[in-house]
């Protein structure tokens, strides 16, 4: 198979969670630490940071990967889920992994993830690992995919576990309270390996303290973190949390012994785009008008990218919106403000939500607007309208984000 047709095969044979909901969450980590085995057991070659957390783990990571980058380290990362390509996901200085790599690996273990029915979360992280440790990376910045105490990344043992903050996402698969979500979160928590928490509640910041004592796991909330603060390339007022998360963990990184310089930290966290290639958060695409695009999809994260949203200067609001059919809808329509004109349209996954349906939801909230067949169908359409000195937004849901890119 070539590159198209490989990830054909992996997209069409293995469930996926972006893709397909419930049916690829898995109730153990058994698969994975056996294709660990069978491969080698590659996550225990290379040093790691884990990162979790309901809103923010994707963008903390790509900021530790740009500082220890800068630091001079050679630096793997592992995020999901991809907007453009599959390869988005593993990348080494910022270089993702080569279509041949990923050629070569399913094609030789495809029999085995046959065989053994693997989802196409555990594959991936089988494959990452792997390529981590045969490229000898220095660290590895993994992280979490849903989750965190059966997610298949589970099975590291990191120099830091990071969680960056706790809310209703996943409810489905995490429990419906933010004590049950934190407790799952904490399932990266590891036995004497120290943890840094973003932001808290006094509900998961008791879950946080106990499991971090059962482990005799050194715990660090970022809000105590008092020392420099530094500017970021990434524009979303909520990165301001996540950059003081960032900085607690590199606190602990140097003290551990990794030489991460004053200038590292600043140039990493001004590069992250250059260094890493990441794609969507508060992603400024078009200037006349200005086209934000952000893939905030819960109520913790469009809550603070919405209060941004509203702060912009603008004749027009038009806003671009799809989710997926597995969110609760009415946890975050009523965020979104009435005085605009509104584009529904379905992302093109199995689990978008129909546009009609999208719609008939909004009106409850007298949120206005057209349903179109695509997503490209609703963004061509907003432009025609929007004037230069209008805004667009594009959000919902990383899916949609993906598809105007």
């Amino acid at each position: 198979m070539n590159y198209r047709e490989t990830l054909d095969w992996m997209f069409a044979q293995l469930p996926m969670y972006q893709r397909d909901g419930a049916s690829a969450y898995k109730v153990d980590l058994h698969n994975t630490i056996k294709l660990a085995a069978y491969l080698g057991n590659p996550e225990t070659k290379f040093k790691s940071i884990h990162v979790a957390g309901t809103n923010g783990k994707g963008s903390s990571s790509h900021m530790l990967a740009s500082i220890l980058q800068e630091a001079g380290y050679k630096v793997g990362l592992y995020t999901s889920p991809h907007l453009k390509d599959f390869r988005e996901r593993i990348r080494i200085n910022g270089n993702e992994i080569p279509e041949q790599y990923v050629v070569d690996f399913v094609s030789t273990y495809k029999s085995y993830f046959e065989v053994n029915q693997l989802s196409f979360f555990e594959m991936t992280v089988g494959m990452a690992f792997l390529y981590f440790a045969t490229s000898e990376v220095d660290i590895a910045i993994i992280e979490v995919g849903l989750g965190g105490r059966l997610d298949s990344t589970n099975i590291i043992i990191p120099e830091v576990s990071v969680i960056t903050n706790i809310g209703m996402d996943h409810v489905k698969f995490l429990g419906n309270t933010l004590t049950k979500i934190a407790g799952e979160k904490a399932g990266i928590i590891k036995k004497n390996v120290p943890v840094v928490i973003g932001r808290t509640t006094p509900e998961t910041k008791k879950v946080f303290t106990e499991k971090a004592k059962k482990c005799n796991s050194d715990l660090h909330f970022a809000i105590e973190y008092d020392g420099q603060m530094y500017s970021s390339d990434l524009l979303g007022d909520y990165q301001k949390e996540n950059i003081r998360t960032v900085l607690q963990t590199i606190l602990i990184l140097q003290r551990q012994g990794w030489k991460i310089n004053e200038p590292s930290i600043s140039r990493g966290l001004t590069k992250v785009v250059i260094n890493t290639g990441l794609l969507g958060r508060w992603q400024i695409i078009h200037k006349e008008p200005k086209v934000i695009c952000d893939t905030a999809h819960n109520k913790d994260g469009l809550t603070k990218v919405l209060e941004q949203l509203l702060e912009e200067k603008y004749d027009c609001l038009h806003i671009v919106l799809g989710m997926v059919n597995d969110k609760d809808l009415d946890s975050v329509m009523s965020l979104f403000p009435k005085e605009a004109q509104y584009y529904f349209s379905k992302p093109n996954i199995p689990r978008g939500l129909d546009a009609k349906k999208l719609k008939k939801k909004a009106l409850e909230y007298n949120l206005f607007g057209e349903e179109y067949g695509t997503v490209k169908e609703a963004y061509e359409a907003a432009l025609q309208v929007a004037t230069k000195r209008d805004v667009v937004y594009v959000g919902g849901s990383t899916f949609v984000v993906a598809e105007i890119i």
